[in-house]
């Protein structure tokens, strides 16, 4: 029986907090919030259950809701500690959504104090008092000060988070770093004495996974954690294993690429020369759907051994209107379902809206865990119509400039 639970606010954001939880020990299985049949969800096995949401930027209310739901699915599947993952660069809008979801299933779960710790050095997220890093770069002079949807321009996490919870700044205490290189007993005590003055939220410094694993230790009284996938590296599970090796399908390279960060768009230029691709302008699928798409699964389809990337930018001039998503979401999962429907066996998403979208439309059941190809970032198996269904589903800012390439050559 599983006995941890998460709640992600979306899809790859799932994929990435299960590929740190097989590493660290735990059989893990990642389920759709809005499955019907999560709720019923065969855990038999499963020493842990990811619940994908899409409640990044959904409305608070919607958030909270969908996030109350899912902690109870979590519960009928016998867990017994939780977590919510956000991301690592803590995007947000400043009414929310991370603040109001994780003092809801507080709440929910009558505890006093949980951690908020976006740390993921792998990938350069660090902390360091209290200011989330970026690589070298405070949050707000990095790229996500630019993010079309949730642009972040502060790196303060307190100041982020206090106009989120209902307790303002008197509910947010820091642990710096200076405590955490202390160990664990010393943090342990730092968050209780944090939680006795008030409290109900902590923020850790971390600058490498040993800093995570200190965290890791030091909470393990708590019920409750919050945080980027890192922090789950350091979990210990019940078992002693990694992910199950994969081989990789014959058949077109396929990539499909809603993102507008601007790791992705580097992958994408990187892709094209090595392969060929399409570019889906939403003025051409209002004017044409079905031909559009038609023509993309038609390309995909008789591509050759390189990467075939269909993809909304792969440069800054290419990102337009954000009403323009849902379409691009919709064009990108008709290709997929057109291509798994014509035999395609394995693709590579990118993008959490777009992962989310593309799996949804596809109606893949619970997903299994391949090996990491980066940080983050893993191959994941599926069934579709009693047949395999390979997935790399990519956080926009994950993974390096090859990846596209390199994915493909990992799974032979």
């Amino acid at each position: 029986m599983a006995t941890l639970g998460v709640i992600a606010d979306d899809l790859t954001g799932a994929t990435d907090i299960a590929i740190a939880l097989t590493s660290a020990g735990y059989r893990t299985t990642v389920v759709l919030g809005d499955d019907p049949n999560a709720g019923a969800v065969d855990t038999d096995g499963a020493d842990a259950v990811v619940v994908a949401l899409k409640s990044r930027t959904a409305p608070v209310r919607e958030a909270v809701a969908d996030s109350l739901n899912a902690l109870e699915t979590l519960r009928a599947a016998g867990c017994e500690r939780f977590y919510v993952k956000y991301c690592s660069t803590f995007d947000s809008t400043p009414d929310g959504n991370i603040g109001p979801v994780c003092e809801a299933v507080l709440e929910a779960l009558g505890e006093p104090v949980t951690v908020i710790a976006p740390a993921f050095p792998a990938n350069g997220r660090t902390v360091y008092r209290g200011h989330l890093f970026v690589g070298d770069d405070p949050l707000d002079e990095s790229s996500m000060r630019h993010h079309p949807l949730t642009p972040m321009t502060d790196s303060s996490l307190p100041r982020l988070l206090a106009p989120q919870v209902s307790g303002g700044a008197d509910d947010i205490a820091l642990v710096p770093w200076q405590v955490v290189v202390r160990g664990a007993d010393t943090v342990r005590s730092a968050i209780d004495a944090a939680a006795a003055s008030g409290a109900r939220f902590v923020v850790v410094d971390a600058l490498d996974d040993a800093d995570l694993d200190t965290l890791a230790e030091a909470t393990d009284h708590l019920r409750l954690l919050t945080g980027g996938s890192a922090l789950a590296q350091g979990l210990r599970g019940p078992r002693d294993f990694g992910p199950s090796r994969i081989t990789l399908p014959e058949g077109p390279r396929v990539v499909l690429a809603g993102s507008a960060s601007r790791a992705t768009q580097g992958q994408v230029r990187h892709a094209l020369a090595d392969g060929d691709g399409i570019h889906l302008v939403p003025a051409d699928l209002r004017a044409d759907f079905d031909g559009v798409v038609s023509t993309a699964v038609e390309r995909a389809l008789g591509s050759g051994e390189g990467p075939f990337v269909v993809y909304a930018t792969s440069a800054p001039e290419h990102v337009g209107d954000t009403a323009d998503a849902p379409l691009i979401e919709d064009a990108l999962s008709e290709i997929a379902a057109r291509l798994v429907a014509a035999g395609v066996r394995a693709l590579l998403v990118a993008g959490g809206e777009t992962s989310g979208a593309v799996v949804r439309r596809l109606g893949v059941g619970p997903l299994a865990l391949g090996p990491e190809v980066d940080p983050g970032v893993a191959w994941m198996l599926g069934r579709k119509d009693g047949a395999d269904l390979h997935l790399m589903l990519k956080s926009g800012n994950f993974g390096g400039e090859d990846l596209f390439v390199r994915a493909w050559e990992e799974g032979e």
